[in-house]
């Protein structure tokens, strides 16, 4: 006898990246930070006493909430800690969406949303971003004409690295009646001089969730610590009711709250990641890609017209070279590529000028 719920047997599960170990192996294919993380995070999980896990964790990480919330100038209230930015996902969806309701994202997008939709059993619509990447023209009447519950918008947006404007977001928030989810995994990576700061739209309205994660700005994608950022109406629900209880640990808390703390020593990351996505994009445009312009710590390539994206994947692994290939309309002649050190970008191109 099959005891799955019928939507769970119909739908097809999330693919993560290849997770490949070992001294040769260049990881471009899951978007980590490739710089450590802070010395501060260290030292916290070093002080850390194996006895102190014999007790229950503060069970709302107040101690992260109130530094993400000092980070933000906003109130702890605004905060909700969650075990990856991924679990914020899951609650917004069983807190807020019930089962048969619209959600509504772009296509292509981050190819979780389709397998928490599933789960849910919501109805998913998918509007197709335009030939370069922007939002459609009616985009807001399409959400209108659609009735939908939630809209997920990933910002820098996943897989392509463009950024929409906060006065943009702003307009699409205002523009419907549902709950506007912003995924912001890899806002910190964003170029500092366009001033890009979303959280005084969020805490200002009633319908905006922000969604942060500790992955990627602070090189933590082990931990699996993330965080939203709403009005508080919509925090307490998702912290009182849905949530798991005791839904993040002593060690990732502490370990977070290290790193929020040390954000300086983060900051220089991010902007080495930033001088880098510079120098590879030149780089892989000189070799005939197309590159699309991003904000965030990846790049999505357009492999030269002699060459196969497959292809190309499958013989960079051959070199112990990871990137990403999507086997999806509109991304089936194009790789992405994760920023990584001056060291392995360069192993990258020296790898692509040999087989092209």
């Amino acid at each position: 006898m099959n005891f799955e719920r019928p939507n769970i047997a119909r739908m097809a599960g999330y693919t993560p990246g290849e997770q490949l170990t070992g001294d040769h192996v260049i990881k471009l294919n899951t978007n980590e930070n490739p710089y450590p993380p802070s010395p501060a995070v260290a030292a916290a999980l070093q002080s850390t006493e194996v006895a102190a896990l014999r007790r229950y964790p503060p069970p709302i990480a107040t101690a992260f909430r109130e530094a993400a919330a000092t980070l933000h100038d906003v109130l702890p209230q605004n905060l909700i800690p969650t075990n990856g930015g991924d679990e914020l996902l899951r609650l917004v969806l069983t807190t807020f969406v019930d089962a048969g309701e619209t959600v509504v994202t772009t296509k292509p997008s981050y190819s979780l949303y389709p397998v928490l939709t599933d789960i849910q059993d919501c109805k998913l619509l998918e509007i197709p971003l335009q030939d370069d990447w922007s939002m459609p023209a009616a985009f807001v009447e399409q959400l209108k004409a659609s009735d939908c519950k939630l809209c997920i918008l990933v910002n820098p947006h996943a897989p392509t690295g463009q950024l929409l404007s906060v006065e943009h977001l702003a307009a699409v928030a205002d523009g419907f009646d549902g709950i506007l989810l912003v995924d912001e995994a890899y806002v910190d990576f964003i170029d500092p001089q366009l001033f890009y700061n979303s959280v005084p739209m969020a805490i200002e309205r009633s319908n905006v969730i922000l969604l942060r994660t500790l992955s990627k700005g602070y090189s933590l994608a082990g931990l699996r610590f993330g965080y939203g950022i709403a009005c508080p109406e919509l925090i307490e629900p998702m912290l009182n009711k849905t949530r798991d209880s005791y839904n993040t640990d002593l060690i990732a808390q502490r370990l977070a709250t290290a790193a929020i703390e040390s954000v300086d020593h983060a900051q220089g990351s991010w902007s080495r990641v930033r001088q880098q996505r510079e120098r590879l994009t030149a780089a892989l445009q000189e070799l005939g890609f197309s590159v699309a312009p991003s904000q965030t710590n990846f790049l999505l390539c357009q492999v030269p017209a002699q060459q196969t994206a497959p292809g190309l994947y499958k013989a960079l692994k051959e070199h112990n070279i990871l990137v990403r290939y999507f086997d999806q309309d509109r991304l089936r002649d194009k790789l992405r590529i994760s920023i990584g050190t001056e060291d392995e970008n360069a192993a990258l191109l020296n790898a692509l000028r040999a087989l092209l």
